[in-house]
């Protein structure tokens, strides 16, 4: 018996199957020697225990123990026998691995569960989901609390809310009042929420670039490196301005009120800075040191004042990696107390090379792949599982101490959250032991722990509809050439690599398919009406690109009903701010 035919998420390390009966199974009965940790040992088996259960079948005992010498941090044995079930732990929160070990296999088989012991333990001591809060969508506490449950009851340990402008700063109301933000009391209630889990909720406040939300105010725009904005690696201009001015000593200022009331609501010592893409220092008001010094050793001065700054609350500074990336040479200079964020998406992005520079240099890094869910509506699953997976094996390659599935909004934040089960459940297999769980798709995984149908069905429509981006018959980087349709890139394209009629054609065809899946599906659960209904917008939005990619126009009728649609699908799980912000990119193909 292997992880494969009991079905788990993630895979355990090590199953034995120890006899061919199962255990039969009324009502369990909790034993051992740390009730102080028992109550959140057992948070994910409570929903479970008693569902369905006969009670003329003999009660099983659980026996709940925590011993040092048992496999690795955060490892678990779970033994099964006629006598009772053991879950020892090396530590407390192996036991509560354990006990999610246990909750799937309650899940799948609420009668009896199958003779087995299995020992297991994460390859990646830090395995973390990050969620772009801040490109118009902002959850609802409601369906922030219950993401938190389910990556939990996958091993998830970190989680990160990537915040640009979606923090309620006291003195700084004019940057968030229309985004619906998180206030110092919410983040204080998902801190604990995380904490009782094992989750560490590390903050996330982007201190570089991408502060366009800011210093586009007024107020803000004298910090700008270039306020008129400047040209872009990518081909186009950028008009108005997107990073601070690293020269600025009221840059440090700003950031120094940020952090400090930002940072007490807390109770993690990590802090994500970001940092990444400041494509524009260097053309504007720190272009004369710029020239003198040279781009990236400005850069590096200024993240060592941030970092300065970070220490002073007794934290250590986590920064994406890809602008020191662009001067290898210069990772030595980086602090020695700060942890590389290195960062891809695509399939083939270079992390065993990227990792290398960081592990020769000593640089604590992490891995960040991601989910491929934006720029796409229904997801990209092939670029998401290769991404994935290259991230976990060259990551082990070389050492790195964590690993972070991100999940950004880019554009507006049009795909819906079910969207991105899939690719989260991969990443969260994949980083608590990436050779158990490297050969799997994940779907009958997903469907069952994700969308709760145990028949696999919503987790091959998942899988499917992520691959139609492929069937248009031409590739882009970082997006569909679908979505390019319903948000044209700034970029000129390449003539060259325009999808044909045909193709369009093609991928319409893939989406009727899903759809004749979809309407197959038959899932239980409070939210399978919104996740059906949030699956077949977005096969209605695509299908408005592949009429917009054959050079026809949508009717002002269908354009509008999935506009409308689009919006009460977003205030099922989302706060109001952004909204309109988000359907405005829908509303613009009426005039195309």
């Amino acid at each position: 018996m292997d992880g494969a035919s009991l079905l788990l998420l993630p895979t355990p390390r090590r199953i034995t199957c120890t006899s061919e009966r199962p255990v039969p199974l009324s009502r369990i009965a909790i034993t051992g020697d740390v009730p102080e940790v028992a109550d959140r040992a057992l948070l994910m088996l409570r929903p479970y225990l008693y569902s369905g259960v006969e009670r003329d079948l003999s009660n099983i005992r659980l026996h709940l123990k925590i011993d040092p010498r048992i496999a690795r941090p955060q490892g678990y044995v779970l033994h099964m026998s006629l006598t009772g079930i053991d879950l020892i732990a090396h530590d407390e929160a192996g036991l509560f691995y354990g006990a999610c070990t246990l909750a799937q296999l309650l899940k799948r088989n609420p009668r009896e569960l199958p003779f087995v012991s299995i020992e297991d333990w994460p390859d990646y001591p830090v395995r973390g989901v990050m969620l772009d809060v801040s490109r118009d969508k902002v959850p609802t506490m409601k369906t922030l609390l219950g993401l938190i449950d389910l990556l939990a009851s996958w091993k998830i340990n970190q989680l990160q809310l990537y915040i640009e402008h979606t923090f309620a700063y006291a003195n700084h109301r004019e940057v968030w009042e229309h985004a619906s933000p998180f206030t110092a009391d919410e983040i204080k209630t998902i801190d604990a929420y995380c904490r009782q889990r094992f989750i560490d909720l590390v903050p996330n406040q982007n201190s570089f670039g991408h502060m366009e939300r800011w210093l586009k105010q007024a107020k803000y725009k004298p910090l700008a490196e270039a306020p008129d904005g400047a040209e872009t690696p990518w081909g186009f201009r950028w008009e108005g301005p997107f990073s601070l001015c690293p020269t600025d000593p009221k840059s440090l200022e700003l950031l120094k009120e940020l952090y400090a009331e930002l940072l007490p609501n807390f109770s993690s010592k990590l802090f994500n800075v970001g940092c990444d893409e400041t494509f524009d220092i260097g053309a504007g008001r720190s272009k004369a040191e710029c020239d003198q010094r040279g781009v990236t050793p400005v850069y590096l001065d200024f993240l060592k004042q941030v970092n300065t700054l970070v220490r002073s609350h007794g934290r250590t500074m986590q920064f994406w990696g890809d602008i020191i990336m662009k001067h290898p040479e210069l990772i030595p200079e980086l602090p020695s107390n700060v942890i590389a964020m290195e960062w891809g998406y695509e399939a083939n992005h270079p992390f065993d090379a990227d990792g290398q520079h960081f592990a020769a240099a000593g640089v604590p890094f992490y891995v960040c792949p991601g989910t491929s869910s934006w720029c796409s509506i229904a997801g990209r699953t092939d670029n998401a599982l290769g991404n994935l997976r290259n991230a976990a094996a060259a990551g082990l390659k070389h050492g790195a101490i964590g690993y972070l599935n991100t999940d950004w909004g880019d554009h507006g934040h049009l795909q819906y959250l079910p969207i991105s089960y899939l690719p989260f459940a991969a990443g969260a297999a994949l980083s608590w032991c990436e050779a158990a769980n490297n050969k799997s798709d994940f779907t009958q995984a997903t469907s069952l722990f994700a969308f709760n149908d145990p028949t696999g069905r919503m987790g091959c429509v998942a899988y499917d509809f992520g691959n139609v981006y492929q069937a248009v018959g031409k590739l882009t980087p970082n997006a569909s050439m679908l979505f390019r349709q319903l948000v044209p890139p700034q970029h000129k394209p390449d003539p060259a690599n325009e999808p044909t009629r045909e193709g369009y054609d093609a991928a319409n065809a893939a989406i009727d398919r899903v759809l004749t899946s979809l309407d197959q599906v038959e899932m239980p659960g409070d939210d399978a009406a919104l996740i059906a209904a949030e699956f077949h917008n977005a096969a209605a939005i695509l299908k408005l690109g592949c009429r917009l990619g054959r050079g026809e126009k949508p009717s002002a009728g269908d354009l509008q009903s999935v506009i409308n649609e689009h919006r009460r699908l977003w205030l099922a799980r989302n706060r109001p701010g952004g909204l309109d912000d988000s359907a405005a990119r829908l509303e613009k193909l009426s005039s195309r």
